[in-house]
């Protein structure tokens, strides 16, 4: 614990003080001496944390009382290149770090490079960057990939807000390449599941990521904060759950990220079950979803497409249907060169053939609030997903 000046801060308007200056008591001292490995005589980092590289706490020890404080320091304020929900929503919890003090900063972009270089990781998942100075985030990306010898790190970042202009504002004002988990598709997901049939389809991208800049867009169905009894309850229905993952995962758009709850289930206060056959999902992905799209979209509660396959790559494609009300069918063309060929749903929660006509056209169904995945019988890589 140190002792430093501080004053405290409305808590739905962290630019409000409500107090005048006076010492608090904070957990502000990092030793971190697991950093000096002395059997090796190696030194990570010999750099000690104090109260002047962070901007706020939450707890005064002296009386312990919560409220949240902001910490008086030279040229030390809440970050700006943040969200303003709050009017400023630098502080979340804990010991908030002053980015913008040059140790600190030094020293995060040092262990960041260390991380890389250590693990060999591919990029970075970014929690909660809507409460973290944007310049920040944005130098520290550009640094790794300029000296880590890898440009194309990959950077991911969560930005948790249902709203499309903020996301793409926070993307475009960074000046470097980054994603973001696609919030408000995970919410049309979530109103699809709750509202059935009388949910149009066609609006499934609607105000999403991945309709507009798809490049930045890494989807999702749910995760660990939306799953039920935490922070960001939004749980998708477990009937809907089997079209959301279709559209996320054998659709060419986006990068796609699969809950490890939904593959497995939860446990906890409020357990769920996982979601009958995902993995046959991915698999399906990795055998069948390439090629370009022809989308047939033309009925609300009842949509496909056509993944035309990669001749180069020797990868067939497929056949997608999926629906949120009846049972449905619809006609899909997936080429001449495959006329005669006989089709059957790879789940095999649809157990008729279809064939394909002279024309290349095929007459594809799907159960009721559900999805089928067509291919043809001797396609590439059929055994491979049989035999898995």
């Amino acid at each position: 614990m140190e002792r430093f000046l501080a004053v405290e801060v409305e808590n739905h308007d962290r630019t409000k003080e409500t107090s005048g200056q006076y010492i608090v008591e904070g957990w502000t001292a990092f030793d971190f001496p697991g950093r000096i490995n002395e059997n090796q005589h190696e030194i990570v980092s010999d750099f000690k944390w104090n109260y002047n590289h962070f901007t706020g706490v939450d707890y005064n020890n002296d009386g312990g009382r919560n409220r949240i404080f902001r910490i008086i320091g030279e040229n030390k304020y809440w970050a700006q290149a943040v969200d303003r929900e709050h009017k400023n929503y630098d502080y979340l919890m804990g010991a908030d770090i002053h980015h913008s003090h040059p140790d600190a900063r030094n020293d995060i972009i040092k262990w960041g490079k260390w991380i890389i270089d250590e693990v060999d990781a591919c990029g970075f998942r970014f929690d909660a960057v809507k409460h973290i100075d944007r310049t920040f985030i944005a130098d520290f990306i550009k640094t790794m990939r300029s000296e880590t010898g890898k440009p194309k790190l990959f950077a991911l970042g969560e930005f948790w807000k249902d709203s499309f202009d903020d996301l793409s504002n926070y993307v475009n004002a960074l000046g470097t390449q980054f994603s973001l988990f696609d919030v408000p598709l995970h919410y049309n997901f979530k109103e699809a599941g709750d509202s059935g049939n009388n949910f149009d389809m066609r609006r499934i991208w609607d105000g999403s990521i991945v309709q507009r800049e798809a490049d930045h867009a890494v989807t999702f169905v749910d995760n660990h904060d939306t799953q039920p009894g935490q922070s960001l309850e939004s749980w998708v229905s477990p009937t809907f759950k089997p079209l959301a993952y279709a559209l996320i995962l054998l659709r060419p758009a986006g990068y796609p990220c699969v809950f490890w709850g939904d593959l497995y289930g939860t446990k906890g206060k409020d357990p769920q079950q996982p979601m009958s056959q995902l993995a046959d999902f991915v698999r399906a992905r990795k055998l069948f979803a390439y090629g370009e799209v022809r989308d047939y979209w033309n009925h609300s509660n009842c949509i496909g497409w056509v993944r035309t396959g990669d001749s180069e790559k020797g990868r067939d494609g497929c056949a997608v249907l999926m629906c949120n009300g009846e049972a449905g069918y619809k006609s899909m063309e997936v080429g001449k060169e495959h006329a005669g060929e006989k089709w059957t749903d790879v789940l095999r929660w649809h157990h008729e053939e279809v064939v394909i006509g002279d024309d290349g056209w095929g007459m594809f169904k799907c159960p009721a609030r559900s999805v089928s995945i067509w291919v043809k019988n001797d396609a590439k890589g059929r055994e491979e997903f049989r035999g898995n």
